[in-house]
Protein backbone atom coordinates (compact mmCIF):
# COMPACT_ATOMS: atom_id res chain seq x y z
CA UNK A 1 0.00 0.00 0.00
CA UNK A 2 1.20 3.75 -0.90
CA UNK A 3 0.29 4.49 2.64
CA UNK A 4 1.35 2.10 4.87
CA UNK A 5 1.90 3.81 8.04
CA UNK A 6 -1.99 5.31 8.03
CA UNK A 7 -3.69 5.47 11.48
CA UNK A 8 -6.79 6.55 12.49
CA UNK A 9 -8.20 8.05 16.11
CA UNK A 10 -7.35 5.09 17.56
CA UNK A 11 -10.50 5.41 19.79
CA UNK A 12 -12.06 1.86 18.87
CA UNK A 13 -14.92 1.66 16.38
CA UNK A 14 -18.26 2.68 18.37
CA UNK A 15 -21.70 1.09 17.27
CA UNK A 16 -24.69 3.01 15.90
CA UNK A 17 -26.05 2.56 19.57
CA UNK A 18 -23.06 4.59 20.97
CA UNK A 19 -23.24 7.12 18.55
CA UNK A 20 -24.69 11.03 18.51
CA UNK A 21 -27.45 11.36 15.87
CA UNK A 22 -24.85 13.30 13.39
CA UNK A 23 -22.14 11.05 13.69
CA UNK A 24 -24.84 8.31 13.20
CA UNK A 25 -26.21 9.82 10.09
CA UNK A 26 -22.65 10.10 8.38
CA UNK A 27 -21.86 6.39 8.96
CA UNK A 28 -25.42 5.20 8.00
CA UNK A 29 -24.75 6.96 5.02
CA UNK A 30 -21.23 5.07 4.60
CA UNK A 31 -23.07 1.66 5.30
CA UNK A 32 -25.58 2.33 2.28
CA UNK A 33 -22.63 2.91 0.00
CA UNK A 34 -23.42 6.46 -0.69
CA UNK A 35 -20.21 8.24 -1.37
CA UNK A 36 -19.21 11.44 1.18
CA UNK A 37 -18.28 14.52 -0.49
CA UNK A 38 -15.87 18.09 0.25
CA UNK A 39 -18.94 19.74 1.93
CA UNK A 40 -21.10 16.96 3.55
CA UNK A 41 -20.28 16.90 7.23
CA UNK A 42 -18.11 13.92 8.26
CA UNK A 43 -15.83 13.20 11.57
CA UNK A 44 -12.80 15.01 12.34
CA UNK A 45 -11.28 11.43 12.54
CA UNK A 46 -12.21 10.47 9.60
CA UNK A 47 -11.27 14.02 7.67
CA UNK A 48 -8.00 13.65 9.59
CA UNK A 49 -7.47 9.87 8.59
CA UNK A 50 -8.09 10.31 4.73
CA UNK A 51 -5.58 13.35 4.53
CA UNK A 52 -3.08 11.27 5.94
CA UNK A 53 -3.67 8.20 3.17
CA UNK A 54 -4.18 10.54 0.08
CA UNK A 55 -1.03 12.63 0.67
CA UNK A 56 1.04 9.80 1.08
CA UNK A 57 -0.37 8.31 -1.20
CA UNK A 58 0.85 11.49 -3.02
CA UNK A 59 4.26 11.82 -1.84
CA UNK A 60 4.35 7.75 -2.54
CA UNK A 61 3.44 8.78 -6.77
CA UNK A 62 6.11 11.62 -6.65
CA UNK A 63 8.81 10.27 -5.24
CA UNK A 64 8.19 6.84 -6.90
CA UNK A 65 9.33 8.58 -10.19
CA UNK A 66 13.02 9.03 -8.91
CA UNK A 67 14.40 5.20 -8.96
CA UNK A 68 13.00 4.72 -12.66
CA UNK A 69 13.62 8.22 -13.77
CA UNK A 70 17.30 7.24 -13.09
CA UNK A 71 16.96 4.56 -15.99
CA UNK A 72 15.48 6.83 -18.37
CA UNK A 73 18.67 7.75 -20.55
CA UNK A 74 19.99 3.96 -20.24
CA UNK A 75 17.06 2.17 -21.29
CA UNK A 76 18.25 -0.44 -23.52
CA UNK A 77 15.75 1.33 -26.81
CA UNK A 78 14.49 4.20 -27.95
CA UNK A 79 11.11 2.20 -27.35
CA UNK A 80 11.91 1.80 -23.71
CA UNK A 81 13.11 4.73 -23.49
CA UNK A 82 9.69 6.58 -24.47
CA UNK A 83 7.69 3.86 -22.43
CA UNK A 84 9.52 4.82 -19.41
CA UNK A 85 9.41 8.47 -20.08
CA UNK A 86 5.36 7.83 -20.51
CA UNK A 87 5.38 6.06 -17.35
CA UNK A 88 7.00 8.60 -15.11
CA UNK A 89 4.92 11.02 -16.60
CA UNK A 90 1.62 9.08 -15.60
CA UNK A 91 3.02 8.73 -12.29
CA UNK A 92 3.41 12.52 -11.97
CA UNK A 93 -0.17 12.69 -12.97
CA UNK A 94 -1.57 10.36 -10.26
CA UNK A 95 0.24 12.56 -7.77
CA UNK A 96 -1.49 15.37 -9.13
CA UNK A 97 -4.85 13.79 -8.93
CA UNK A 98 -4.51 12.69 -5.66
CA UNK A 99 -3.25 16.49 -4.06
CA UNK A 100 -6.24 17.35 -5.64
CA UNK A 101 -8.58 15.20 -3.78
CA UNK A 102 -6.40 15.97 -0.32
CA UNK A 103 -7.36 19.30 -1.13
CA UNK A 104 -10.89 19.23 -0.86
CA UNK A 105 -10.52 17.99 2.34
CA UNK A 106 -8.97 21.76 3.75
CA UNK A 107 -5.08 21.07 3.22
CA UNK A 108 -3.22 23.00 1.28
CA UNK A 109 -0.28 21.34 -1.45
CA UNK A 110 2.07 23.97 0.35
CA UNK A 111 1.39 22.31 3.73
CA UNK A 112 1.44 19.00 2.06
CA UNK A 113 4.87 19.39 0.45
CA UNK A 114 6.21 21.11 3.60
CA UNK A 115 5.31 17.88 5.94
CA UNK A 116 6.38 15.87 3.33
CA UNK A 117 9.92 17.97 3.49
CA UNK A 118 10.20 18.09 7.25
CA UNK A 119 9.70 14.72 7.84
CA UNK A 120 6.15 14.26 8.86
CA UNK A 121 4.59 12.63 6.78
CA UNK A 122 5.51 9.73 5.00
CA UNK A 123 5.64 7.67 1.40
CA UNK A 124 5.95 4.16 0.55
CA UNK A 125 8.93 2.07 1.92
CA UNK A 126 9.41 0.35 -1.48
CA UNK A 127 10.78 3.97 -3.19
CA UNK A 128 13.73 3.82 -0.73
CA UNK A 129 15.83 0.64 -2.79
CA UNK A 130 18.17 1.29 -5.38
CA UNK A 131 17.38 0.67 -8.75
CA UNK A 132 20.53 -1.09 -9.86
CA UNK A 133 19.84 -2.89 -13.53
CA UNK A 134 17.36 -2.60 -16.03
CA UNK A 135 16.00 -5.67 -14.71
CA UNK A 136 15.04 -3.54 -11.67
CA UNK A 137 12.42 -1.67 -13.76
CA UNK A 138 10.76 -4.83 -14.78
CA UNK A 139 10.58 -5.84 -11.03
CA UNK A 140 9.22 -2.46 -9.81
CA UNK A 141 6.66 -2.51 -13.04
CA UNK A 142 5.59 -5.96 -12.24
CA UNK A 143 5.82 -6.63 -8.59
CA UNK A 144 5.30 -2.74 -7.51
CA UNK A 145 2.76 -1.89 -9.40
CA UNK A 146 1.03 -4.95 -9.47
CA UNK A 147 0.95 -4.82 -5.17
CA UNK A 148 -0.46 -1.42 -5.67
CA UNK A 149 -3.32 -2.06 -8.45
CA UNK A 150 -3.89 -5.00 -5.64
CA UNK A 151 -4.43 -2.36 -3.04
CA UNK A 152 -6.02 0.66 -5.44
CA UNK A 153 -8.40 -1.09 -6.70
CA UNK A 154 -10.67 -1.68 -3.75
CA UNK A 155 -9.88 2.36 -3.88
CA UNK A 156 -12.42 2.84 -6.48
CA UNK A 157 -14.88 1.63 -3.70
CA UNK A 158 -13.62 4.12 -1.11
CA UNK A 159 -16.24 5.92 0.74
CA UNK A 160 -14.74 9.44 0.21
CA UNK A 161 -15.93 10.65 -3.34
CA UNK A 162 -13.08 12.26 -4.97
CA UNK A 163 -10.48 9.73 -3.36
CA UNK A 164 -12.43 7.18 -5.23
CA UNK A 165 -13.00 8.66 -8.17
CA UNK A 166 -9.47 9.67 -8.73
CA UNK A 167 -8.64 5.71 -8.19
CA UNK A 168 -10.69 4.76 -11.29
CA UNK A 169 -8.31 6.54 -13.73
CA UNK A 170 -4.93 5.72 -11.68
CA UNK A 171 -6.07 2.17 -11.76
CA UNK A 172 -6.44 2.25 -15.51
CA UNK A 173 -2.95 3.61 -16.06
CA UNK A 174 -1.50 1.35 -13.10
CA UNK A 175 -2.64 -1.85 -15.05
CA UNK A 176 -0.57 -0.99 -18.41
CA UNK A 177 2.94 0.01 -15.99
CA UNK A 178 2.34 -3.45 -14.59
CA UNK A 179 2.01 -5.03 -18.06
CA UNK A 180 4.89 -3.15 -19.09
CA UNK A 181 7.21 -4.34 -16.30
CA UNK A 182 6.42 -7.89 -16.73
CA UNK A 183 7.23 -7.64 -20.28
CA UNK A 184 10.61 -6.47 -19.81
CA UNK A 185 11.24 -9.95 -17.50
CA UNK A 186 9.77 -12.05 -19.94
CA UNK A 187 12.04 -10.40 -22.72
CA UNK A 188 14.60 -11.05 -20.08
CA UNK A 189 14.15 -14.48 -19.33
CA UNK A 190 13.89 -14.99 -22.86
CA UNK A 191 17.36 -13.89 -23.35
CA UNK A 192 20.56 -14.90 -22.32
CA UNK A 193 21.83 -16.50 -19.40
CA UNK A 194 22.78 -14.02 -17.74
CA UNK A 195 19.83 -11.55 -18.54
CA UNK A 196 17.94 -14.27 -16.80
CA UNK A 197 20.17 -14.17 -14.14
CA UNK A 198 19.95 -10.63 -14.07
CA UNK A 199 15.91 -10.66 -13.63
CA UNK A 200 16.10 -13.69 -11.18
CA UNK A 201 18.20 -11.13 -8.95
CA UNK A 202 16.04 -8.36 -8.98
CA UNK A 203 13.08 -10.65 -8.22
CA UNK A 204 15.53 -11.83 -5.01
CA UNK A 205 15.52 -8.22 -4.33
CA UNK A 206 12.28 -6.93 -4.88
CA UNK A 207 9.79 -9.91 -3.59
CA UNK A 208 9.95 -9.06 -0.17
CA UNK A 209 9.84 -5.40 0.06
CA UNK A 210 7.28 -5.65 -2.40
CA UNK A 211 5.27 -7.76 0.38
CA UNK A 212 6.18 -4.61 2.85
CA UNK A 213 4.00 -2.39 0.73
CA UNK A 214 0.59 -3.71 2.02
CA UNK A 215 2.00 -2.48 5.68
CA UNK A 216 2.11 -3.76 9.02
CA UNK A 217 0.81 -7.47 9.38
CA UNK A 218 -3.14 -6.87 10.83
CA UNK A 219 -1.82 -8.24 14.27
CA UNK A 220 0.87 -4.81 14.04
CA UNK A 221 -2.13 -3.07 12.55
CA UNK A 222 -4.49 -1.81 15.55
CA UNK A 223 -5.93 1.05 13.90
CA UNK A 224 -7.10 -0.25 10.77
CA UNK A 225 -10.60 -1.40 12.43
CA UNK A 226 -12.07 2.31 11.93
CA UNK A 227 -10.91 2.97 7.98
CA UNK A 228 -12.34 0.07 7.73
CA UNK A 229 -15.60 0.69 9.20
CA UNK A 230 -15.83 4.17 7.46
CA UNK A 231 -14.90 1.95 4.08
CA UNK A 232 -12.01 4.05 3.57
CA UNK A 233 -10.29 0.73 3.26
CA UNK A 234 -11.94 -2.46 2.08
CA UNK A 235 -9.81 -5.46 3.00
CA UNK A 236 -7.05 -5.95 5.63
CA UNK A 237 -3.46 -5.52 5.34
CA UNK A 238 -2.88 -9.50 5.36
CA UNK A 239 -6.07 -9.81 3.08
CA UNK A 240 -4.35 -8.11 0.23
CA UNK A 241 -0.82 -9.68 0.62
CA UNK A 242 -2.61 -12.94 0.72
CA UNK A 243 -3.93 -11.95 -2.50
CA UNK A 244 -0.87 -10.74 -4.08
CA UNK A 245 1.39 -13.76 -3.38
CA UNK A 246 -1.38 -16.01 -5.02
CA UNK A 247 -1.50 -13.79 -7.88
CA UNK A 248 2.10 -13.46 -8.27
CA UNK A 249 3.56 -16.95 -7.41
CA UNK A 250 2.14 -18.43 -10.56
CA UNK A 251 3.89 -15.20 -12.87
CA UNK A 252 6.65 -16.09 -11.68
CA UNK A 253 6.79 -19.83 -12.06
CA UNK A 254 5.81 -18.86 -15.94
CA UNK A 255 9.20 -16.86 -16.53
CA UNK A 256 10.51 -19.33 -15.08
CA UNK A 257 11.98 -17.90 -11.97
CA UNK A 258 11.95 -18.27 -7.97
CA UNK A 259 10.30 -16.83 -5.45
CA UNK A 260 12.77 -16.31 -2.44
CA UNK A 261 10.75 -17.74 0.19
CA UNK A 262 11.92 -21.03 1.67
CA UNK A 263 8.56 -21.35 3.35
CA UNK A 264 6.24 -20.94 0.06
CA UNK A 265 4.15 -23.51 -0.35
CA UNK A 266 0.66 -24.45 -1.55
CA UNK A 267 -1.76 -24.69 0.95
CA UNK A 268 -4.57 -26.84 -0.40
CA UNK A 269 -6.83 -26.48 2.23
CA UNK A 270 -6.84 -22.88 2.00
CA UNK A 271 -6.89 -22.28 -1.02
CA UNK A 272 -3.64 -20.31 -1.19
CA UNK A 273 0.30 -20.39 -0.73
CA UNK A 274 1.38 -20.33 2.97
CA UNK A 275 4.88 -17.67 3.04
CA UNK A 276 7.18 -16.79 5.12
CA UNK A 277 7.64 -13.80 7.50
CA UNK A 278 7.64 -10.51 6.23
CA UNK A 279 11.45 -8.88 7.99
CA UNK A 280 9.38 -6.16 9.77
CA UNK A 281 12.51 -5.04 11.50
CA UNK A 282 13.95 -3.88 7.87
CA UNK A 283 10.24 -2.12 7.15
CA UNK A 284 10.24 -0.26 10.09
CA UNK A 285 13.72 0.99 9.77
CA UNK A 286 13.17 2.39 6.06
CA UNK A 287 10.13 4.08 7.04
CA UNK A 288 11.63 5.79 9.85
CA UNK A 289 14.33 7.19 7.43
CA UNK A 290 17.28 4.66 7.51
CA UNK A 291 16.63 2.29 4.31
CA UNK A 292 19.74 2.46 1.45
CA UNK A 293 17.94 5.88 -0.64
CA UNK A 294 15.90 7.52 1.84
CA UNK A 295 18.21 10.53 2.20
CA UNK A 296 18.98 10.55 -1.51
CA UNK A 297 14.86 10.48 -2.79
CA UNK A 298 14.55 13.66 0.37
CA UNK A 299 17.44 15.31 -1.01
CA UNK A 300 16.04 15.29 -4.05
CA UNK A 301 12.48 16.33 -2.72
CA UNK A 302 13.84 19.11 -0.96
CA UNK A 303 16.36 20.25 -4.56
CA UNK A 304 13.46 20.50 -6.48
CA UNK A 305 11.31 22.62 -4.27
CA UNK A 306 14.18 24.60 -3.89
CA UNK A 307 14.69 25.28 -7.48
CA UNK A 308 11.06 25.30 -8.65
CA UNK A 309 11.05 28.90 -6.35
CA UNK A 310 11.43 30.81 -8.80
CA UNK A 311 8.98 29.21 -11.33
CA UNK A 312 6.30 29.04 -8.12
CA UNK A 313 6.48 32.85 -7.61
CA UNK A 314 6.22 33.84 -11.38
CA UNK A 315 2.66 32.19 -11.69
CA UNK A 316 1.32 33.76 -8.32
CA UNK A 317 2.85 37.00 -10.07
CA UNK A 318 1.02 36.24 -13.21
CA UNK A 319 -1.79 35.04 -11.46
CA UNK A 320 -2.45 37.68 -9.14
CA UNK A 321 -1.75 40.76 -11.81
CA UNK A 322 -4.29 38.89 -14.09
CA UNK A 323 -7.19 38.92 -11.00
CA UNK A 324 -6.26 42.92 -10.94
CA UNK A 325 -6.85 43.64 -14.87
CA UNK A 326 -9.66 41.76 -14.32
CA UNK A 327 -11.24 44.16 -11.36
CA UNK A 328 -10.12 47.19 -13.58
CA UNK A 329 -12.06 45.95 -16.16
CA UNK A 330 -15.40 45.62 -14.55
Amino acid sequence: MYAQEVKSTGKGVLSLEEMDPVERAFQEKVNAGVKIEPKDWMPEGYRKTLIRQISQHAHSEIVGQLPEGNWITRAPTLERKAILIAKVQDEAGHGLYLYCAAETLGVSRDQMTEQLLSGKAKYSSIFNYPTLTWADIGAIGWLVDGAAIMNQVPLQRCSFGPYSRAMIRVCKEESFHQRQGYDIMMKLCAGTLDQKAMAQDALDRWWWPSLMMFGPSDAQSVHSAQSLAWKIKQDTNDELRQKFVDQTVPQAKYLGLSVPDPDLKWNEEKGGHDFGEVDWEEFFQVVSGNGPCNADRMAARRKAWSDGEWFRDALMAHAEKHSADKVAAE
